[in-house]
């Protein structure tokens, strides 16, 4: 079987093959791991996607991950149905074996692309302090700053989101920060912010994230993540990247699992 770059499209026209009038396709998320599949998967969370007519037009689906190669997967599912997925289920055959190049779009922040390796190294006192402080998850703070900026105090985005935490203005003033890139006043007014946003959401790590991306306002008009591009990459993003600091900072894994992105 040979690898065929294709684009997201094609993959998407594979996955509704079987039934020239269906055009839905489902985006099930677990482990924070994106999968596309012609039917819910048992044990992933999924959402229906409607697709346009036009192969061309479709949406990009799997968010901003750049390059990445994966395989398309025929599986019997235990009611006799037979489901195409990206997802390896368990006696599922590959089908197709593509590479994809998702879209890239214009974040509000800097540090959308790869995830990277976990950086236990950079600021790590001041982290750990803030975190104690503010009685935030050290892990879940570290992958907030690794996707915001990749760890730069220096950093400002297009939207005017400044220092190492991209603290937006409005967040600054109501931490008092005098410095956005003074590293510790950044750290310490995010551990401060997010711990109000935990607050807000009982505990909810993907609503936390998508407040921190798109605002409260954003979350509270769609009650839940907001139906953004960018803010399902960054969501799905930071949940990898809390379970990735979670494990290299060897804690155990979530009870319950991190909340999908939708």
């Amino acid at each position: 079987m040979q690898r065929r770059p294709v684009g997201i499209a094609a993959i998407l026209a594979l996955a509704i093959i079987g039934d020239a009038h269906s055009r839905t396709v489902y985006r099930c998320v677990r482990d924070a791991t994106v999968s596309l599949s012609t039917a819910p998967e048992p044990g992933s969370k999924c959402e229906a996607k409607t697709l346009d007519e036009n192969a061309a037009m479709l949406p990009n689906l799997w968010g901003e991950l750049g390059v990445f190669s994966g395989t398309l997967y025929e599986w019997k599912a235990p009611d006799g149905v037979l489901i195409y997925t990206t997802r390896r289920m368990p006696g599922a055959t590959p089908y197709l074996k593509f590479t994809v190049e998702t879209p890239k779009g214009s974040p509000a922040h800097e540090g959308l692309g790869q995830l990277g390796k976990p950086r236990l190294d950079a600021h790590a006192p001041t982290f750990r302090k803030a975190a104690k402080a503010r009685k935030v998850d050290d892990a879940f703070l570290r992958a907030i700053a690794h996707a915001e900026s990749g760890f730069d105090d220096k950093a400002v985005s297009p939207k005017g989101a400044q220092g190492l935490m991209q603290l937006m203005p409005d967040v600054q003033r109501d931490y008092a920060v005098t410095d956005p890139f003074d590293a510790a006043q950044s750290i310490d007014a995010a551990a401060r912010h997010l711990r109000a946003l935990l607050a807000r959401y009982k505990g909810d790590y993907a609503l936390a994230a998508a407040a921190y991306n798109a605002g409260i306002g954003t979350v509270t008009k769609y009650r839940g993540v907001p139906p953004y591009a960018e803010t399902i990459a960054y969501v799905t993003k930071v949940q990898a990247l809390h379970a990735r600091y979670r494990q290299a900072m060897k804690l155990p894994p979530l009870d319950p699992p991190l909340r999908a992105a939708q």
